[in-house]
């Protein structure tokens, strides 16, 4: 028998689930389908597991760094079997809280693969989905007078650089690596590619990056690119850039080897494994849209501002869309499509007030226009820069590299962009953000009291800067 709802959702990852949890509190009736687990990439391939990898190490970065704080230890050792344990404890932990969210929301979840189905019996309109149980039990039919697909994305590879899952892999595959390679080749630099670099290079692996383009994070400020290359490199990680990898040169046995065009040159790199971070891909095949009118371009569904698709009943958000592929975004997304069909006027967001992180060591964290974007958009810029090394939290802390760089407009004094590099800074990006929400200038962040001794003086003192009238600098 067929079950009806008010609201289907087709994955329980990020976006998925939160946005079940707000359509349960504005009292529809609510169901997930879901083939693997609750939480999707971001709890149980992504952002939690990776982050509690990189937290490993930097810990035994800093038991290592020890004796620079007066504390005295002898040839601290990584197990690297209980980082492992670690990471899937927290992983575990966090699970069974969604678990009890969708519990206490009384959303009910379909472990199987749902796919969307035309007009038939159970609709006039294409909607109806179709879920495959994993159980192997009869398919069920549910019958949504909505239904919202946010079944995310799955990392790209390169024609050539196939995953193996042993010695070629992707980040799926590396965030259960039983033990670590004495060296890996990292194909791509942008935000994966340079959170595994700094994280690998901490538990003392060789790191060898491969970015195709002229600039390590191509996306980010070019001050803020430029830093994190000197930091990777004081790491002893190494960078090439501008390097085009030759797929059909690669060469595994016990390890791999691979060439790459560097500056007109053929360049050999060899390592114990490699790992291919060059970007996602949306998760559009097999889901039904070809029995819909929903609209596919260049692999992502495409919506309008409310992230509906062409069938106005059907929303999309999260990766599956393309765009900022931030779990934060897709959590976003979720609550604004879930509010519009509760006919709620939700206000749609804006990227621009959008914060985005790396968790490398350093940090990096920004919201809103780089330099470089500002001013192809027209603005005549004025900019505030602070280092760390002039905030007595960061000489305590022992972290004094990096900066906070605020873009202002000098016609209006708009704030167009806040960009950081350095210690706990992706915990400091939301004053920045709050900054962007609520239209500030950056006199008016300079006139908020900073606490001392903290970090967040570096924002004060940037904004201050953007006028010149910076204090400790």
């Amino acid at each position: 028998m067929a079950q009806e709802y008010d609201l289907v959702i087709l994955g329980g990852g990020t976006g998925g689930y939160v946005a079940a949890i707000r359509a349960s509190k504005l009292g529809l009736k609510t169901a997930i389908v879901e083939k693997r687990e609750l939480g999707g990439t971001c709890l149980h391939r992504g952002c939690i597991p990776s982050k509690a990898l990189l937290r490993s190490a930097e810990v035994f970065k800093q038991t290592k760094e020890a004796d620079r704080y007066g504390v005295s230890t002898e040839n601290p050792t990584l197990n690297f079997t209980k980082v492992q344990e670690r990471k899937q404890s927290i992983v575990d932990t966090l699970h069974k809280g969604v678990q009890g969210l969708m519990k206490k929301g009384k959303i009910d979840v379909y472990e199987g693969f749902g796919r969307i189905l035309g007009p038939s019996i159970f609709s006039p309109t294409a909607g109806t989905i179709s879920v495959e149980m994993n159980n192997g039990e009869e398919n069920e039919m549910l019958i949504p007078k909505n239904v919202l697909v946010a079944t995310g994305s799955t990392p790209k590879s390169l024609p050539g650089l196939e995953i193996d899952g042993e010695v070629v892999m992707s980040s799926d595959e590396a965030l259960h690596m039983k033990e670590l390679p004495e060296s890996i080749i990292i194909v791509g630099g942008g935000v994966i590619g340079i959170e595994w670099a700094s994280m690998l290079a901490d538990f003392g692996v060789k790191v060898t990056v491969l970015e195709y383009l002229p600039h390590i994070l191509p996306t980010e400020d070019e001050d803020i690119s430029r830093e994190m290359l000197k930091q990777m490199k004081k790491k002893g990680v190494d960078i090439v850039t501008s390097a085009k990898v030759l797929p059909d040169t690669i060469e595994k046995d016990t390890g791999v080897k691979v060439d790459a065009e560097v500056d007109g040159e053929t360049v050999t790199y060899e390592a114990e494994r490699m790992l291919v971070s060059v970007g996602r891909s949306a998760n559009v095949d097999n889901i039904g849209l070809e029995n819909t009118d929903i609209q596919v371009e260049n692999g992502t569904i495409q919506t309008n501002k409310v992230y509906q698709t062409k069938e106005s009943h059907i929303y999309a958000i999260g990766d599956v869309i393309g765009g900022m592929q931030l779990a934060h975004v897709a959590s976003h997304e979720g609550m604004i499509a879930v509010e519009h069909m509760a006919d709620q006027n939700p206000h749609p967001m804006n990227p621009e007030q959008v914060p985005s992180c790396i968790y490398s060591n350093p940090e990096v964290s920004s919201v809103g226009l780089t330099e470089k974007a500002a001013k192809e958009k027209g603005f005549d810029v004025k900019v505030g820069k602070f280092p760390f090394q002039a905030i007595g939290k960061a000489l305590v802390h022992g972290e004094t590299d990096g900066f906070v760089k605020i873009v202002a407009d000098k016609e209006t004094e708009d704030l167009l962009g806040v960009h950081m590099i350095g210690p706990h800074v992706t915990d400091m990006i939301s004053e920045a953000a709050l900054a962007q929400v609520l239209d500030a200038t950056p006199w008016e962040i300079a006139e908020t009291i900073h606490p001392h001794p903290t970090l967040s003086e570096a924002i004060g003192e940037a904004a201050m800067a953007v006028d010149g009238n910076q204090i400790h600098g």
